[in-house]
């Protein structure tokens, strides 16, 4: 079914699994933080799946830990920041107790949803 979304996940860098995982991809969301390492990642990721010609979006997790680089090599390299979702204890601890971020924020549901409506949007 060409419209039957599925989401895969992946693990992080550029390794053969990755490349593997990903190969067939539409599309590629790449989550990452506000960190030197994060960017780094983004860096290595974004280069990989552009040579492989598969567009991504980025999510910022835990936004606010670190500083704006992420944004800025986002906005330069003209990929979508999708979403952020800010550092926020409640979250951590409720992924500590396996609970869902919209478990512990509902007001993130609506997120999410548009979130998924601007993949949908990217992908088609």
């Amino acid at each position: 079914d060409p419209n039957l979304v599925v989401i895969i996940d992946s693990p992080p860098g550029t390794s053969c699994p990755m490349v593997e995982s990903v190969k067939k991809s539409d599309f590629c969301l790449l989550v990452t933080e506000p960190t030197p390492f994060g960017l780094n990642d983004l860096i290595l990721s974004t280069e990989t799946l552009r040579a492989m010609k598969i567009p991504v979006g980025v999510i910022i997790n835990r936004a606010g830990i670190g500083d704006n680089r992420v944004d800025e090599y986002c906005y330069q390299e003209d990929i979508p920041v999708l979403m952020t979702i800010p550092f926020d204890r409640e979250i951590a601890f409720a992924y500590l107790e396996g609970m869902q971020i919209v478990e512990a924020r509902p007001s993130y549901r609506d997120e999410f949803f548009t979130f998924f409506s601007r993949v949908e949007e990217l992908i088609r």
